[in-house]
């Protein structure tokens, strides 16, 4: 591994964990963890209405961008979004928090709610509590097994809701679940 001096929860985290398996990104997501079917949820959930500038954090491969028919794409960190305040009216992310450390899942929800403007809404769609015994066996044994169970923890325990309250925004609430081969992953909203 090369040390770009970059601290390890500033590192870039590819789709699939490692570069070499990004281009099988989008094939294994909608197999193991019925990608589509989340982005719909939060695509409906979000309910964008045409001329809202909408930010999509953690973007994978972009298709969830180009589902909700953004598709400018722009590099940076999630704990410090290259944005002013107040710039987007819709926030919206899949598949990303549980790869983050918990600090680095507070610094970017700070930055969500940042950029969101008031008024607007953030929408997330990532792993969450297992609905079930075979659920938890089934996050146990994929996710947790490939991401960790340190960095997966907080949404296992169905944490997320609480963190993103804590970082400013209100009404945060569990809108639905889907249960997928890898556990279930849970569909967040709340605004700002």
């Amino acid at each position: 591994m090369v040390n770009d001096g970059r601290r390890d929860n500033d590192r870039f985290i590819p789709a699939l964990r490692f570069h070499w398996l990004t281009p099988l990104f989008d094939v294994v997501a909608a197999v193991a963890v019925r990608d589509r079917a989340i982005k719909r949820r939060v695509l409906r959930s979000a309910a964008i209405a045409s001329g809202e500038d909408v930010l999509d954090v953690g973007c994978g491969t972009g298709t969830l961008a180009v589902a909700a028919a953004r598709v400018g794409f722009d590099e940076g960190r999630s704990t410090a979004l290259p944005y002013a305040d107040a710039s987007f009216d819709v926030v919206l992310s899949t598949l990303f928090f549980h790869h983050l450390p918990d600090d680095a899942k507070r610094q970017t929800a700070a930055e969500l709610v940042r950029v969101l403007r008031r008024g607007g809404r953030l929408v997330v769609g990532n792993l969450g509590r297992p609905q079930d015994p075979l659920m938890r066996l089934a996050v146990r044994g994929t996710v947790q097994l490939l991401d960790g169970v340190a960095t997966t923890a907080l949404g296992v325990r169905g944490e997320l809701p609480d963190l993103l309250a804590e970082a400013g925004l209100h009404g945060v609430t569990v809108r639905d679940r889907v249960r997928t081969p890898t556990g279930t992953y849970e569909i967040v909203s709340g605004g700002r």
